[in-house]
């Protein structure tokens, strides 16, 4: 039975909860294999192959092969173990930070620097704040992914 989880109005935003982490159990576990060096090379040589190693979803593997940690989020990743991820491609966690609100690394930092993003209309689903799926990406790095595409 599932527990009423109140939180899930809050608009861009997944809560890792004890059903997120048994959902993303083995993508979590792939991620903490890449602390280790061999571990890392593997990866990079063949990453297919690599993933296929994991009991993952192909959901999974095909986040974690799109780079899109958003992604990876919605499928049971935690940001923490994901960061292996991006410090295996010599990203930074602001940098990380960044991709996952279509901001560019200077966007995204400034934006912090700032103190955050405002909680005017970010507080619940119902709100039509800038973390709203229809306002997003903020950023002129999601902005031009955006117009490539169209």
């Amino acid at each position: 039975m599932a527990l009423d989880k109140p939180y899930t109005d809050v608009p861009g935003t997944i809560i890792f909860d004890a059903e997120q982490s048994r959902k993303g159990y083995w993508l979590n576990q792939f991620c903490m294999s890449l602390m280790k060096a061999e571990n890392r090379t593997r990866f990079k040589a063949n990453e297919r192959a690599y993933l296929d190693e994991w009991a993952m979803t192909e959901e999974q593997k095909q986040a974690v092969l799109a780079r899109d940690l958003n992604w990876c989020m919605r499928t049971g990743g935690n940001i923490y173990f994901l960061a292996k991820i991006g410090a295996t491609d010599g990203k930074s966690f602001q940098q990380m930070a960044g991709s996952m609100t279509g901001m560019t690394e200077d966007e995204y930092r400034n934006m912090m620097i700032q103190g955050g993003r405002s909680v005017e209309g970010n507080r619940y689903i119902g709100e039509n704040g800038s973390a709203q799926v229809q306002n997003q990406p903020q950023g002129a790095a999601g902005k031009s992914a955006a117009a490539n595409k169209a």
